[in-house]
This record gives structure tokens, sequence and C-alpha cells, in this order.
């Protein structure tokens, strides 16, 4: 077993309250506790982690069923069982805070791959079993050192999601004083201080997108098929699914251009050129959570570029052609500055409405 990292907060505190002296080892030898803490990036405020709700729900869901049909400390009663349905544990899922878009992936796959990838190193065992359209938690998982410790995991689980709740709600309470705000000058000031390199990944590039779509429809440019057919027309960006989403790298695409745009942070250009060569190398636009120059990153990137061609000198050219262009938070704030009345009130009212739609509030 791998230990990736050391406990959460959270983790630790809830552990130490229930195993005292015991809680280092019980965490430790639980690849389940592993896990949990591995996917708890997201409570992190600069984090760029996914929630991963579908595979912390598909967990919680099982051992919901478990803990309230009594099978805790039960062992032998568990082994005989074939499974909780599919139907139960995924209506669960889907009342869950964050969880009403979730699809069946984590309870299918996803959640055994990245225990299998990154925490046991072992494939020849899953921790979620399926029975045709049943499902179980393997009980090594479950027990520890003799221990069942599945109703400590659902206090861990419970508390994740308090978590993730109080930090959309602090956003909420922040959008509701921006929204009601009547002054300019303090509207200005205050989206302002929603762009930093702290801010939560979701919300940067809703906040990134409005900003954006803003500044571009301002801007025009003259295309056509034909001279005769060729016409003035404003910019205009479109988000191309949720945020966050396993897309290859795509988060907005610009008509009629066909500038793709990706939304990130500096600390893994790794995962720049991943999604680069996601989209066979077509030039993508970064918008960067970070108070670095927009030169800075784009120097950053080319080098980085130059370092992966290995030598090859037609794929440093790909690389580099691939980097469009760099926006940071710099220029999101300056684009900000020459925003009119108008055009400030536009954003902020389609910030409201995106985070609504994110947070499943409309």
């Amino acid at each position: 077993m791998i230990n990736k990292k050391k406990p959460e907060e959270y983790i630790r505190k809830i552990l130490k309250d229930e195993y005292h002296d015991e809680w280092k080892k019980i965490f430790n030898d639980s690849a389940l506790l592993q896990y949990l803490n591995l996917k708890s990036g997201a409570i992190h405020g600069n984090s760029k982690s996914r929630r991963s709700l579908a595979n912390w729900y598909a967990i919680y869901a099982i051992l919901n069923f478990y803990v309230n049909d009594g099978f805790v400390n039960n062992r032998k009663k568990y082994s005989d069982f074939d499974g909780f349905t599919y139907s139960e544990l995924f209506n669960f899922q889907r009342i869950q805070y964050g969880g009403a878009k979730l699809q069946n992936h984590a309870l299918n796959s996803r959640v055994n791959g990245e225990m299998a990838d990154k925490i046991t190193n072992d494939h020849s065992k899953y921790i979620i079993v399926r029975n045709g359209r049943k499902y179980l938690i393997h009980p090594d998982f479950i027990y520890v050192d003799g221990k069942d410790i599945a109703p400590v995991v659902l206090k861990i689980i419970k508390k994740y999601q308090k978590i993730l709740y109080d930090k959309d709600h602090e956003f909420e309470v922040k959008l509701e004083e921006l929204t009601t705000e009547k002054d300019l000058t303090k509207q200005r000031i205050q989206l302002k201080q929603l762009l930093t390199e702290d801010s939560e990944a979701r919300i940067f590039e809703i906040i990134s997108y409005c900003i954006l779509e803003t500044h571009y429809k301002g801007e025009h440019i003259f295309i056509g098929y034909t001279k005769e057919s060729i016409k003035e027309e404003a910019l205009r960006l479109y988000k191309t699914g949720r945020t966050n989403a396993n897309d290859g790298g795509i988060d907005f695409v610009m008509r009629p251009l066909g500038r793709f745009f990706q939304v990130t942070e500096v600390g893994n250009y790794d995962k720049y050129f991943l999604d680069i060569d996601k989209i066979n190398r077509y030039p993508l636009t970064f918008v960067v959570k970070t108070d670095k120059t927009a030169a800075e990153v784009k120097k950053e990137l080319m080098d980085y570029g130059t370092e992966k061609s290995g030598g090859m000198k037609v794929l440093e050219s790909k690389y580099h052609k691939a980097v469009e262009d760099v926006i940071t938070i710099n220029e999101l704030k300056q684009w900000m500055d020459n925003m009119s009345e108008e055009e400030i009130k536009s954003t902020i009212s389609e910030i409201d409405h995106y985070y609504k739609f994110e947070m499943n509030m409309l």
C-alpha cells in the first residue's frame, strides 16, 4: 500500500476522536481512508482538483445502506449478502449535495481503477464488488486491524460534504453582496477581489468566462466566404459544458474564429501539454489562475515545450504553435477596468446565472 500524503486535518480529527492513540495506525493500514484523503483536494481554495463527488458518493451510498441494514461488526452476515441494488444506490447519490447530475461511472469502474492505480497498486482486488446490478464494498476495505471503520468513514464523507457546502455558501454570500451593491466603483472592487490565486477552481472558471465573454463581444471582425459576402461580426464566446469537466482541455470556444480556451493554473505544465496532445496540438489559449504576467507564463510554456520535444524541431514547432495565447488574472482585471457600467452589471448577472447553474440552484 502507498501512503500518498498526510491526512487532512478534518480526517485526522475524526480519526483521533474515534481511535485516540491508534488513529495513525488505522489510517496507515486503511486503503479506503487513504483514498478518501487523496480525493480531498477540493477543500482547499487554491486546488484545481475536481470534487470527485461521484467517487465519494459511490462509497457513501454503499456504506450508508451497509450501516442502516445492520452489517456493522457482522462480517459473516455481510459475506453472505449479495449486494445493494443499483437503483437504491443511484437514487441515494442523486439526492446528495451536488449529486443531482451524477452518472454511474464511479460505481461501475472509476473508484476501482483509481484505488488500484493510486493507492493499492493491486488490480486483483477491487474495493467495489459488482454482482450484476448489485454492488458491495469488499469487507477487506471495511475492516482495519479487526475494526469495522464504516461508521467513521460515513462521518468523514459527511464532513467533506459540509466543508464543500460551506465553501459554496461563502461565495453565495459574496455574490449576493455583489449583485445588490449599487455603487459601481465598489462593485468593480468586489469583483476584482474574487479573482485571486486562491480562488476555488470552478469559481475562477465561471468568473473568467463571464469577463472574457463581455470583453470579446465588444470586439468585431470582418469575415465572409467571398468578397461580396464579407460582413462585420462580433466575437462570441461559448462555454462547452460544466466547469472542471473532462472535456479534453476545451472550456470555451470562440465564434467565428474557432479559438479554443482552457482554464487552468500554474504548477503542472505537463497537464497543459497532455491537453494539447488530446486535441492533436490544435492551438489553445490558456486562461491561467495566477498573478504572474502572461509573458512570464508563456515563456515557461515555450521552454517546457522545447524540453518535451526531446530535441525534435518538428515537435518543438508544433508545441510552440499550440500555445496560441496566455491570459492571466492581470489581463482579466485590466479588461474589467475598461468595462462600462452596463458591462459590469451584465458580467455580474452572468456570474450569478452560471454559478447557480453549476450549483444546480436554477
